[in-house]
């Protein structure tokens, strides 16, 4: 009994073992076959196969289908007024010429396929400089279905022209465009539109200064020098983000300008420290003023950042020209009290030699006098040579002393003798002669505008005055700047 049942055991094995090893042999020939008939379709579709030629060309216009799936955006340049982004880009049409069944079955076929048959000449009509990965190997598919239906897809890198509006940087958003095309095929060949599913991978990009915060796609029609294109156009909407330069740039210029304030609590005679301080303020802003500006194009227009450092700068000169006017002030009125004292002393000096002067000067003209006639001066017609003049003075004198003239004070005496009339200077020098100069009445209005001007200024007695008072305007005026330059940018 025990040997039946392994007789029986033995032959089941040996026979399952059999049936397997056809089974097998069946499996591998049905592949075998399925190879040879893939092999001999697709040697049969290429055969007698025009590269050259569009799909129904001559007939209807072939329809290409487009869709995009971002892979990364890898870089944004506001010098160079692009942007670099990784694309996965499929294009799908129908090409009756590969249809090789009426059944669902699909051909995944070697991006070298593609170089065998006519694919879209697109193109990036805002395109700088573009690259097709080729790691491990290049980053192509060809997907043929039985209906003639291709899928071609490629990865590739990308950097795209995207012309900023910087006048609000950097609290600005942007519109970056990704525009396709087609190079060659008119609307009268090749229409390309978007499909249901247009972008994908837009939710799951990050950039390090952005985000997006939408997209939109439209197609509409390019009117070129060589004809009409249909050009698909994707618009990223990005919004710059701020904190980055808060910390690197307004935050440092907010500390700046109240560490010049420092200087209005430090004595004004302290004149090394308070200069030091304004100089490295005012260095400070232009070096943060000097690092912004590299990272951005050179463009005619003021942008955002560009006011407030400016302002910022405004802000911490002011603080140094406000010791200068302290310093003015305070060694000006000293120097003005010196002054007038050195000169009461020089004039207490000079009175004694002033009174013997007059008193000379007083003598020679009773000297001068004596013995001669004496006549007005007004009736004197002066000329400036003296024969002539002499002899007009001998005539009035002698008419004179026919009508008998009277006695005149010293000052309007004249002597015949001489013929001029006899002065004493208490300051020796020179005298002027002719007529004087008339001054430029505009330089004459400003001279006198900035006399009313002097008048009008309160007259400071204590320097500390001007610091206090620093103290107040200068923060106050720094907070009504802030909240109208961050509500003005922040609510536009």
């Amino acid at each position: 009994m025990t040997l039946k049942i392994s007789y029986i055991s033995f032959f089941v094995v040996t026979f399952s073992c059999f049936f397997m090893r056809i089974c097998c042999q069946k499996s591998a020939l049905m592949v075998t076959d399925r190879l040879e008939n893939v092999t001999q379709t697709i040697s049969r579709l290429l055969e007698g196969y025009d590269i050259r030629l569009r799909p129904d060309f001559g007939g209807e216009p072939l329809f290409v289908g487009m869709d995009l799936t971002i892979a990364s955006f890898d870089a944004i340049s506001e010098v160079n007024m692009d942007y670099t982004i990784t694309l996965y880009l499929n294009q799908y049409w129908k090409d009756e010429r590969l249809a090789f069944s009426t059944g669902e079955e699909v051909l995944t076929l070697s991006g070298d396929f593609a170089e065998k048959i006519w694919v879209p000449d697109t193109f990036f009509a805002n395109d700088k400089n573009s690259f097709l990965h080729d790691v491990t190997e290049r980053n192509k598919l060809v997907r043929l279905k039985g209906d003639g239906s291709i899928t071609y897809g490629m990865r590739f890198t990308t950097t795209l022209a995207c012309m900023m509006d910087l006048h609000y940087y950097p609290l600005d958003s942007q519109n970056c465009t990704v525009e396709i095309e087609s190079y060659g095929y008119t609307v009268m060949d090749v229409v390309m539109y978007w499909k249901n599913r247009p972008v994908r991978g837009v939710e799951e990009a990050e950039l390090p200064q952005f985000t997006i915060i939408g997209y939109e796609t439209n197609d509409r029609k390019e009117k070129l020098a060589t004809g009409i294109y249909q050009r698909l156009s994707l618009s990223f909407k990005l919004q710059r983000n701020i904190g980055y330069f808060i910390f690197q740039t307004y935050l440092p210029s907010i500390l700046i300008v109240m560490l010049s304030w420092v200087s209005f609590w430090i004595n004004h005679e302290a004149t090394s420290a308070r200069v030091a301080l304004g100089i490295t303020t005012v260095l400070t802003m232009t070096t943060i003023s000097t690092g912004v500006r590299s990272s951005l194009p050179r463009i005619s227009y003021v942008k955002a950042i560009d006011i407030y450092l400016v302002m910022c700068f405004v802000f911490v000169f002011a603080a140094l020209l406000e010791y200068a006017a302290v310093n003015y002030t305070y060694w000006g009125a000293r120097a003005k009290k010196k002054s007038k004292k050195a000169k009461e002393q020089e004039e207490n000096k000079s009175g004694s030699k002033t009174a013997t002067t007059i008193s000379s000067c007083n003598q020679a003209q009773k000297h001068s006098f004596k013995n001669e006639d004496i006549i007005e001066l007004q009736d004197i017609r002066m000329s400036p040579l003296p024969s002539i003049r002499n002899r007009k003075l001998s005539m009035k004198l002698s008419s004179s002393q026919e009508d008998g003239g009277g006695s005149f004070p010293p000052s309007f005496r004249y002597s015949r003798s001489s013929g001029y009339m006899y002065t004493c200077r208490q300051n020796p020098g020179l005298r002027f002669r002719g007529n004087p100069v008339h001054k430029p009445k505009v330089l004459h209005a400003i001279r006198k505008g900035a006399l009313v001007l002097k008048a009008s200024m309160p007259k400071i007695k204590d320097v500390n005055v001007i610091d206090k008072y620093s103290r107040i305007v200068f923060p106050v005026t720094f907070l009504i700047f802030n909240t109208i330059y961050w509500l003005f940018y922040i609510l536009e």
